[in-house]
């Protein structure tokens, strides 16, 4: 079933199957108003096709004219029109809201390099001018629709208008903006204008024009310990005064945030799946996390980078869906979803900062590839995605269960020993043993052409725990245990 069809079936079950209604309403009725209620809170986005009267009864155990009956009143009312042939189209809404001006001053004020970005913006010419085991943040490669993407792409060279060949927006094309922003709605309960998704070219281009926007040197800037090296590397060069914050069993020290009498203008936080131990943060954590931005007049980055991953089954609100007040910059990437060459992630930003990163986006890469936009949006539009997703899903969670086996069955008595974790992630953690330095033997391994990462790098400190980052999800059980065994073999002989 498709995301719209898992939706209404999860939601019908938490409000209707499990809490019986005291009040007497014939079954069509109380679907009716189900649907209703989720199209007028936008919880289904508006100009997409609800599922077909036949797959929606039977995911729901109701007969077919049930359906048919609860989709007639939602067209007579107005919420929805039907199309012989082609189904029930959910009706845009017309609403009369004005937004109220918001005050700035609340907010974190911009950076000395963003604003002169925002202020030159109009000088620019209106043209707009390798081995893979056991390497961390890969997804299932060999998975991949290659024939679905290269058919998509023949029909759009195919198709290809002159027009197409030029320059194209900065801040990406605007179906696939519109698609990426039902699609958040869908999966991650994230309500966003499609103007405030911003196409990029991977998370760490977003934490580059993020950071830019608002970090002037010398600025507080507070992020989880440990965590990506890449993400302190970027936050380091932009001059900021960088506080790392330890983790427990429910993700960052809100408390021990509190402690450092400080006043952040960034907070990154990788709530879904920490990297690299896979702790996920809790819902209470998160709301204690914005609770203290709001305080402090900070925004919080969510890098939400293995969301599909590791909240497919049982989803947690993001920050972001939580945010009230417009401080959560939520960055996502098809990167670890699809594959690392693809080159295309997205960024949702507060209305406040969205014109400050397209000037930033107008002086640096231009735009992604018009191309793999076009591409991606027909994925997406096509149902591939979420068909991918499901099977990306399936294989890590088979691929995590044999690379664990394997690992503590190879190294048993040797002191290297997996770090549990309860989420699905690309990768796992090793402790090694002690007065072993990570850093060498990241070195002897790859010498021998497995490639792991160092825990210890992940350390704000410039001495940290030691232990090995090793991603299993990209190779299959074949290559695991053949990959396993070398290593298994050059750890033991120590060269």
């Amino acid at each position: 079933m498709d995301l719209i069809l898992k939706k209404i079936a999860d939601k019908y079950k938490t409000t209707l199957q499990n809490k019986p209604s005291k009040e007497v309403q014939t079954l069509y009725i109380k679907i009716f108003n189900l649907l209703k209620d989720m199209i007028i809170k936008m919880e289904l986005p508006q100009n997409e096709m609800l599922p077909a009267s036949r797959l929606l009864a039977k995911e729901l155990g109701t007969s077919r004219s049930t359906i048919i009956r609860a989709y007639e009143f939602l067209r007579l009312e107005g919420f929805i029109d039907s199309k012989p042939g082609s189904g029930h189209v959910i009706k845009s809404l017309v609403t009369n809201t004005v937004r109220v001006k918001q005050d700035l001053s609340n907010y974190p004020t911009i950076s000395r390099l963003g604003d002169s970005f925002q202020k030159n913006s109009g000088l620019i010419n209106s043209t707009d001018d390798k081995s893979v085991a056991f390497r961390p943040g890969l997804p299932p490669l060999d998975i991949f629709p290659v024939a679905q993407w290269k058919n998509l792409s023949n029909l759009y060279w195919k198709n290809i208008k002159l027009s197409n060949l030029s320059y194209s927006p900065a801040s990406g094309i605007d179906q696939l903006k519109l698609n990426i922003a039902n699609y958040l709605n869908l999966s991650r309960n994230i309500k966003c204008e499609p103007e405030q998704v911003l196409i990029m070219s991977g998370s760490l281009q977003s934490l580059y024009l993020a950071g830019s926007s608002l970090i002037d040197a010398g600025d507080d800037v507070v992020m989880e310990n440990p965590t990506f090296p890449n993400v302190h590397s970027i936050f380091k060069g932009l001059m900021a005064n960088v506080h790392g914050v330890g983790l427990d069993n429910e993700g960052m020290k809100v408390e021990q945030l509190r402690s450092l009498n400080i006043k952040p203008k960034l907070i990154h936080t990788t709530p879904s799946c920490h990297y690299p131990s896979g702790t996920q943060m809790s819902l209470q954590r998160r709301k204690e996390l914005l609770d203290y931005a709001n305080m402090h007049n900070s925004l919080i980055i969510e890098n939400d980078y293995e969301h599909e991953i590791n909240n497919w089954d049982n989803p947690i609100p993001t920050i972001y869906g939580l945010d009230q007040q417009e401080r959560t910059i939520y960055l996502g990437t098809f990167n670890r979803l699809l594959h690392p060459s693809l080159r295309i992630g997205y960024m949702v930003v507060p209305h406040y900062l969205k014109s400050v990163i397209e000037a930033l986006l107008k002086h640096s890469h231009r735009f992604v590839p018009t191309s793999i936009q076009v591409v991606l949006n027909q994925f997406i539009e096509k149902k591939y995605l979420y068909a991918h997703i499901k099977k990306v899903v399936a294989v890590a969670k088979k691929r995590q269960q044999f690379f664990t086996q394997e690992f503590t069955s190879l190294f048993d008595g040797t002191n290297y020993n997996i770090v549990p974790s309860n989420t699905l992630s690309l990768q796992a953690l090793v402790k090694i043993p002690n007065g072993s330095r990570d850093k060498d033997l990241v070195e002897l391994i790859s010498k021998h052409n497995i490639i792991t990462h160092s825990y210890s790098k992940c350390f704000i400190d410039p001495i940290g725990e030691q232990g090995l980052i090793l991603g299993y999800c990209s190779i299959r059980t074949p290559v695991i245990k053949n990959k396993l065994n070398q290593m298994n073999q050059i750890l033991r002989k120590g060269r």
